[in-house]
């Protein structure tokens, strides 16, 4: 099993940048290929950003392409969202997620076994 617990949110204005970070516990952190979601009010949690169990290849959503960067640290049993350039509606709690059998519906909530809590992102205008 796998515990995961988020960090890093705030409050940002628009164009600035944030940095998420998701702290996992127990020795098997690298098995597992690692999510990103995120949840406006209202809205339904959606996809943000992928990475596999050796971070070789990684996904994005199209909102978030190329101002988000998903990485991981292994060794320090850490993943990261590195989020630029943000906007307004980018508005949300953001959860980490975890992966026993990686598969190619990695943007499917269901396809996650774990969930962290989230962390609160807020971004003004």
């Amino acid at each position: 099993q796998v515990q995961l617990v988020e960090s890093g949110g705030g409050l940002v204005q628009a164009g600035g940048s944030l940095r998420l970070s998701c702290a996992a516990s127990g020795r098997t952190f690298s098995s597992y290929a690692m999510g990103w979601f995120r949840q406006a009010p209202g809205k339904e949690r959606e996809f943000a950003a992928f990475i596999t169990w050796s971070g070789a290849r990684t996904y994005y959503a199209d909102s978030v392409k190329g101002r988000f960067t998903i990485s991981r640290d292994n060794a320090k049993n850490t993943l990261y969202l590195q989020m630029n350039s943000l906007k307004p509606e980018d508005t949300a709690v953001y959860y980490c997620a975890a992966d026993r059998d990686y598969s190619n519906t990695y943007y499917r909530t269901t396809s996650y076994d774990y969930w962290g809590k989230g962390t609160q992102v807020t971004v003004s205008s």
